[in-house]
């Protein structure tokens, strides 16, 4: 545990440590130190702090000497050049005045920090900054390596302080190397598996502009499957639409994953994408009549892009030979769903179902069968998983921070389709009608929904799900397909509703001629449960990858409502709106507004519940110690308050 009740200013208030090595103090920013002549010399890091710092030093600091700088400025480095050359005259005394035994002593104290910083290594704090601790949680089985430096991958660093000459090799090879794309590079692995441990690149993975045009193409394909869904609210268009969808949503996860696992940055790797991009557009064109004339159209360009990203996956395996048997198995479970598919296509319907949903849950759930095995084949079989350890010895992982943001890229294009749909346009001289309010109404149901998943659920983080365990991991990922599904129907139901004229002030003309063709007179069944539970389902299915998280509101922080209750209520109110369809004397403006109300009341309990936070600590130590520390500036140990008994305890806050 450690505290730091200090401010800006540096080193004037108290410290209470866990007990850092000295290392470890070294390797931070210096704020003061002592010239040759005993004066105490202060650094601020700009104008603004030298002057708050200043009044802060002369009313602690009465009678004592002491000197305030401008970090980097000339009296900075005038000052420190003095006090390195007074340590520089004082060893060399020392060295004169002791000879062996000095010399002794310094080799001691160099192999000491060698072995200490490999020891460092190998312990829970074994990794650099861009990790994100402080974004997704804290992990003692994450280590890091330099991707660019094969004799470096036994490197690690804390607080981003990669070595003394990072800055400088960092800045001279962006200084000398330009920019050049190859037609062909050797993939490299960013981040794997080994022996329990999660060895990964120390820089961040960033989305490449490619991925983004991927995820336009993904709008015209929301856009379609949604809007026709909506035309027709029906069971089986239902049906066409969650089957549909599930083909797209699994081509975009696998294409997403293989980008995560691998960094090529190459022209073959666009050319691919643009391959994997041109048979997604084979699939959309051929979704909306997949159960009359298109069906193996459309399973013949899904299995097209399955299958080449499996051979895909068995070319990696030669390339990369380290993680050749996650990549073979990955080429196996490619074939073992694609045999379904194409017998799929010989079948009629209804029986052709079967074997669509055999195959569709092959796809989503081989890969985890696969992980579990590999965690787990001990337990089976002690030759198994000798035989499991050696095969999958090292295996790749998913790279948080690339898997977080292709996920909320794809949910904000899902959002967004939801605001795209409610808007219209309006013949009426003056346009505050009904519709106009059910627009807003909409608008504002969206704005809520991006509210709570984005600044909510997936902000404020102890623990990412994906950093918590795998179980965690494999349900925050489930549970976004249902999700996203979910409110895509919703949206797309919405769209409908705001141009309906069951309702006061709706007035048919007041539409242009386009969107007259789009209204209805009255609300279909069909389209009532397509926008309430897919909103409800969708909220539910937020519940769970809320509580798939760990976020930061453990007992030691004071909030009005905990998480649990929270989520209670989401749950409650997610029932409350799969009930909703059954009453059918709602029009479409009571409809879209009790909707509205329920999901402001979830909002509004969140950010009720999750108000008044309060991080509280109790630390055996009396008040007067705690404010004499603070004046001096001297440091408290939490180990040897551990040591004290019952008496004198005092909350920190």
């Amino acid at each position: 545990m450690s505290a730091t009740p200090t401010t800006s200013g540096g080193n004037d208030g108290i410290v209470i440590t866990g007990g850092q090595s000295h290392k470890e103090h070294r390797s931070r920013r210096l704020r003061n130190f002592l010239l040759p002549d005993g004066k105490e010399v202060h650094i601020a890091l700009s104008h603004e702090e030298a002057e708050s710092l200043r009044k802060r030093l002369e009313a602690i600091k009465k009678d004592e000497p002491f000197e305030l700088v401008i970090s980097g400025s000339p009296e900075h480095l005038d000052a420190l050049k003095r006090a390195h050359s007074h340590h520089e005259q004082r060893r060399q005394f020392l060295r004169d005045r002791h000879g062996e035994a000095y010399d002794e002593f310094e080799n001691v104290r160099a192999e000491l920090d060698v072995i200490g910083s490999e020891l460092h290594m190998l312990t829970d704090h074994a990794v650099a900054l861009d990790a994100n601790f402080s974004k997704y949680g804290y992990s003692a089985h994450l280590r890091t390596y330099d991707e660019d430096s094969p004799e470096s991958s036994a490197r690690s660093s804390i607080s981003g302080l990669h070595g003394p000459d990072h800055e400088s090799k960092d800045w001279a090879a962006e200084r000398t190397n330009g920019s050049v794309m190859k037609i062909y590079k050797k993939p490299t692995i960013r981040q794997y598996f080994h022996k329990g441990l999660l060895w990964r690149a120390s820089g961040s993975t960033e989305t490449a502009s490619f991925e983004l045009f991927v995820d336009l193409l993904y709008v015209g394909i929301i856009a379609i499957n949604g809007d026709h869904a909506a035309e027709d609210p029906t069971g089986d268009e239902l049906l066409r639409f969650a089957i549909t969808f599930i083909m797209s949503w699994k081509i975009w996860s696998d294409l997403a994953l293989i980008i995560s696992w691998f960094k090529t940055d190459d022209i073959i790797q666009r050319v691919s994408v643009v391959f994997i991009m041109a048979c997604l557009v084979g699939l959309t064109t051929n979704m909306l009549d997949a159960f009359k004339s298109t069906y193996s159209q459309l399973v013949a360009f899904y299995l097209t892009a399955r299958l080449f990203l499996g051979s895909y996956c068995l070319t990696l395996s030669f390339l990369v030979p380290m993680v050749r048997g996650m990549m073979v198995v990955q080429a196996i479970i490619t074939l073992i769903p694609g045999a379904l598919w194409i017998a799929s296509i010989h079948v009629a319907m209804p029986d052709r179902l079967a074997l669509i949903w055999i195959a569709i849950f092959l796809d989503l759930c081989l890969s985890i069968f696969v992980l579990l095995l590999i965690r787990w084949a001990k337990c089976i079989s002690s030759s198994l998983g000798e035989w499991v350890g050696k095969v999958f010895d090292f295996y790749p992982a998913v790279n948080i921070e690339h898997r977080t943001a292709r996920t909320d890229a794809f949910v904000t294009m899902v959002f967004g389709y939801s605001v795209v749909a409610i808007l219209y346009q309006n013949a009426a001289s003056f346009g505050l009608n009904a519709f106009f309010g059910k627009a807003v109404l909409g608008l504002l149901q969206a704005f809520c929904f991006n509210w709570i998943y984005f600044e909510l659920d997936s902000a404020d983080l102890f623990q990412h799900a994906i950093r918590r365990s795998m179980v965690a991991a494999s349900a925050w990922s489930a549970a976004h397909l249902p999700f996203i599904m979910s409110f895509v129907i919703g949206g797309a139901a919405i769209s409908k509703l705001v141009l309906a004229t069951d309702c006061d002030d709706t007035k048919l003309k007041d539409l242009t001629e386009t969107y007259q063709e789009k209204s209805d007179a009255d609300i279909p069944v069909g389209l009532r449960w397509f926008y309430c539970a897919g909103f409800g389902i969708a909220l539910a299915c937020m519940s769970v990858i809320s509580v798939c998280h760990i976020h930061k509101d453990t007992t030691n922080v004071q909030i009005r409502l905990r998480k649990r209750y929270r989520t209670a209520n989401r749950l409650g109110v997610s029932i409350i709106m799969l009930c909703l369809p059954t009453a059918h004397s709602l029009n479409s403006l009571h409809l879209i507004s009790i909707m509205t109300g329920l999901i402001l009341w979830v909002l509004v309990l969140e950010l009720w519940g999750k108000t008044a936070c309060r991080y509280t600590a109790t630390c055996k130590i009396s008040k007067k110690e705690l404010q004499s520390a603070a004046k001096t500036g001297h440091m408290i140990n939490v180990q040897d308050l551990s040591e004290r008994g019952e008496k004198g305890m005092y909350e920190l806050s």
